[in-house]
């Protein structure tokens, strides 16, 4: 991900760069656009409608044309949006054009399951190297990755230019984990565990948690 993409933590805001900043609601938004629209994709559609993209993503269709047109008019009425020239159009706005190099730490199930698959190709961002603290794991590759011993993290961090590092750690290393992290330079921690990261103020800190997922989930049924 570009360094002038960093997300504000005091304006709720996305910068990015030049003075122009979206809200976090908006960018949280076209983030979930960009993730239909790239399955979408593979799916082998050409076009999708703002009705269509709210079944996906649970986000009225006014909404949806609302946030879109603030851009540019992309749809055309009674064809719907073209998914190719949408799914630039969106990383263009989000700065995400381009390819991403990222650093996996933890090569166990989880990371493995992560180094595997597509879920992070699919959006620009290419895995160049997985660190792990066991040494029976380091020189082997997972996903075409090879997993390197923690010492290699600040050159690997430096000589491919990462800024994004994700854990898939158990919550009881994840501190240390972003310790190192941070000290190797990376600005952007995506968090696989529960742990509640203490970081400085310039390093944002994302934790995906599929329990909280799943009771928001849980809430509007229940609702």
């Amino acid at each position: 991900m570009s360094e002038d993409v960093v997300a504000d933590r005091t304006a709720g805001e996305l910068s990015l760069g030049d003075g122009d900043r979206l809200s976090l609601g908006v960018a949280a938004r076209l983030s979930r656009y960009l993730q239909v629209l790239i399955q979408a994709r593979k799916m082998g559609k050409d076009t999708i409608s703002s009705q269509e993209l709210a079944e996906y993503t649970h986000i009225n269709s006014t909404q949806i044309r609302r946030d879109l047109s603030g851009f540019g008019k992309f749809g055309k009425r009674g064809v719907g949006y073209r998914v190719d020239s949408l799914v630039e159009e969106i990383r263009r706005i989000l700065r995400s054009s381009g390819q991403h190099n990222i650093v996996l730490f933890g090569a166990g199930n989880l990371g493995q399951a992560i180094a595997s698959s597509d879920i992070f190709a699919d959006h620009g961002f290419q895995i160049v190297a997985i660190f792990d603290v066991e040494p029976k794991l380091v020189g082997r590759n997972f996903g075409e990755v090879e997993v390197h011993d923690v010492a290699d993290l600040p050159t690997v961090v430096d000589e491919q230019d990462v800024v994004v590092g994700v854990l898939a750690v158990p919550s009881g290393a994840a501190q240390d984990v972003a310790d190192r992290l941070v000290d190797a330079g990376v600005k952007i921690i995506f968090n696989y565990s529960e742990q509640l990261l203490q970081v400085p103020p310039d390093v944002t800190v994302h934790t995906s948690s599929p329990a909280v997922d799943l009771l928001y989930a849980l809430y509007f049924y229940l609702t």
